[in-house]
């Protein structure tokens, strides 16, 4: 019973550990809004145009595009290159064999990478490249140190070099500073990335808003009936007391 009860422990700690082994990097604060629709569509067409060429969410479909307030003309003329239908599910035509021969590892599926990783650990990855020629594709990352994904979002951000400080006998990593601007700044590149993390999030669970709602629904209802039932009770036992 006991070591049942240490592994119960251990395995409710494991994400928590997971995080830990981040190298204890600082999460930025993700801007999360399930109910901002026009944050979602910039996100969905951030992840249609960059992320969905390599990787892919096999669990959504196109048409399921429809519950953040875009129409099924908006959907197939936007948003449909990877597919014929909006009916078919967000996948790549490249194979698993394919990546893997390409890339050393096939580029993982994207369909609940929010609820696996966390909104702001998203966050913080994608405005955390920079330059390292060390590595096969000449960059890294602050948050998944010698990531083997390059910077798809480059083009945007600009490109990004650290800024090295003393720490005992190492140099660590103090900062990042822009050392060649992209197409937007920086602040309009952290609300595109901003976008896309919305639009993850509510991809990995799309009927989350609407299962709050219903959930405060049935809680207000319970409050009241509670109300109800107690005086039913006085009423019916009245006698008995």
């Amino acid at each position: 019973m006991k070591r049942l009860k240490n592994f119960l422990l251990l395995l409710a700690a494991a994400p928590v550990l997971a995080f830990a082994s981040a190298g204890g990097v600082h999460l930025d604060k993700a801007p999360v809004n399930l109910a901002d629709q026009d944050s979602l569509q910039r996100g969905a067409r951030m992840f249609v145009n960059y992320c969905l060429n390599c990787h892919s969410a096999s669990a959504m479909r196109y048409s399921r595009l429809q519950d953040i307030g875009l129409t099924e003309e908006q959907i197939k003329d936007n948003l449909l290159f990877a597919a014929d239908k909006p009916g078919e599910l967000m996948k790549v035509a490249m194979t698993r064999r394919e990546a893997k021969a390409w890339f050393g590892a096939a580029p993982p599926d994207l369909s609940v990478v929010a609820r696996s990783r966390g909104a702001d650990w998203l966050y913080t990855y994608l405005r955390t490249f920079y330059r390292d020629d060390s590595r096969a594709t000449g960059w890294n990352n602050l948050v998944f140190d010698k990531v083997g994904m390059p910077h798809v979002l480059w083009t945007l951000q600009g490109e990004m070099v650290p800024v090295h400080k003393k720490h005992g006998e190492h140099d660590v990593i103090e900062r990042l500073e822009l050392a060649k601007p992209g197409s937007v700044t920086l602040a309009e590149y952290d609300a595109q990335v901003g976008d896309l993390v919305n639009y993850l999030v509510w991809m990995g669970e799309p009927g989350q808003l609407q299962r709050k709602q219903l959930g405060l629904i049935v809680l207000a209802f319970l409050a009241i009936f509670f109300v109800v039932a107690y005086y039913l009770k006085k009423e019916f036992w009245k006698d008995i007391h």
